[in-house]
């Protein structure tokens, strides 16, 4: 009951203060470039900052109805209570005639979680410059009343029509993935001029390592310490489009950082490698990543949470998951929560998948199995959620290093305490 409230009251709230976000974006008047896909935009926005630099501000951590309002008013959200709702409710109209940003670019990361968002913020952004990288099936409970009786034939339609109205909103530039059906079944909807993006066309090579990942990208070099999919060559291409339409000479990735459990590498106990992209999943993505981690020598172990927010088609995706999984080099899989217990696992044994499998409901106890397992030097990938970031927490080598990890807010602390992490 709680959820459909909040469900119903949703846009009537986030209206309230992208009122105020207009003004202020409309006094402020920068050139917006706006990134958006189910997979991949936060990296673009780093890589794109890479690229750009101090010429732009960067919407880090705000990409929805209520955070990229206020990013641009500049408040913050901490505790999300009442009191906290009440003070925001009255600061949006002091900080909208605040002095405008210096910059003028701004580079802003905004998702399509539920139907109307597209327009939502795309009215409210009036983009200059889109990226469109991905359509995959996220926040998927959301879009079920329009497939189920809606306008919509699956979900996969209903999620790239939402991604479509950030296309249709673009003024100059939209920066596609042109691999995806989805998405270039949506460009019918802008008049913008239209930058295509195909693997056969511009990929070149990609590599992995522990140390890191190489991508060639016609014909240049692109290296970075952090451990990236194949998939990211859109992102890294998207960026370099984006440096040269602002006139800025594209440069390497020597400048990149990357934000918590998006592919870092750590060293943990017993000499493993600790593979962290923990922060969030979906079928698409976590078949990049184990795609990516087979590619590396060695034992690899990968330890998987549910995957959540997918609604009725819950089973469905677990069960596609597994059959993924069935083709990937994986010496075990760990999984972690009620979902995969109940449909990935029984589908992985079923297809006889070659490696040990092990489920636990409750992230300690995948703990304390991995503790007593590990032998030494194995590549251990984590993926998804049930709060994996708190089993890497007690896996470290270095314990300071658990302050580069995802969900450091004490929100976010005290759930895992609830879980014993």
């Amino acid at each position: 009951m709680v959820q459909q409230i909040k469900t119903a009251l949703h846009f009537t709230v986030a209206r309230y203060f992208r009122f105020f976000a207009r003004i202020r974006l409309r006094r402020w008047d920068p050139h917006v470039v706006l990134i958006t896909g189910s997979n991949g935009k936060t990296v673009c926005l780093h890589l794109t900052e890479a690229q750009i630099g101090a010429s732009a501000r960067y919407s880090h951590h705000a990409n929805s109805a209520f955070g990229v309002p206020f990013d641009i008013l500049g408040l913050k959200r901490s505790s999300f209570s009442l009191v906290e709702w009440i003070w925001l409710a009255f600061a949006a109209p002091l900080v909208a005639w605040k002095k405008p940003y210096d910059e003028k670019i701004y580079v802003v990361e905004v998702d399509g979680d539920r139907p109307g968002e597209g327009d939502f913020l795309g009215s409210l952004l009036r983009p200059e410059v889109s990226v469109c990288l991905s359509v995959a099936r996220t926040h998927s409970m959301l879009f079920e009343k329009t497939v189920n009786n809606g306008p919509f034939r699956s979900i996969d339609e209903a999620i790239a029509y939402e991604f479509g109205g950030f296309i249709e909103h673009t003024t100059r530039l939209a920066i596609v993935n042109a691999d995806s059906p989805l998405i270039t079944r949506q460009l019918h909807r802008t008049r913008a001029k239209v930058h295509e993006m195909k693997e056969e066309e511009l990929l070149v090579s990609h590599a992995v390592s522990t140390s890191g990942s190489e991508f060639n990208i016609g014909g240049i070099a692109y290296r970075t310490p952090f451990l990236l999919p194949r998939e990211t060559f859109y992102a890294i291409a998207a960026s370099v489009k984006i440096a040269d339409y602002f006139g800025v000479q594209p440069g390497d990735l020597s400048g990149l950082t990357m934000p918590p459990g998006r592919s870092s590498l750590f060293r943990g106990i017993k000499n493993t490698t600790i593979v962290d992209s923990s922060y969030n999943a979906n079928v698409d993505s976590v078949a990049a990543i184990v795609r990516m981690a087979e590619k590396l020598p060695g034992e690899k172990w990968l330890v998987l949470g549910d995957l959540t927010e997918q609604g009725g088609f819950e089973k469905e995706e677990h069960e596609r998951l597994a059959q993924i999984l069935n083709t990937i080099d994986l010496t075990r899989i760990i999984m972690v929560g009620p979902r995969m217990r109940a449909y990935t696992k029984p589908a992985l044994d079923a297809a006889g998948f070659g490696g040990v499998t092990e489920s636990f409901i409750n992230p300690k106890e995948a703990l304390q199995y991995l503790a007593s397992e590990i032998r030494g030097g194995e590549i251990i990938v984590f993926k998804g959620a049930r709060f994996l970031e708190g089993i890497i927490e007690n896996l470290l080598l270095d314990e300071d290093d658990a302050a580069k990890l995802c969900r450091r807010e004490k929100v976010w602390e005290k759930r895992r305490k609830n879980f014993g992490l």
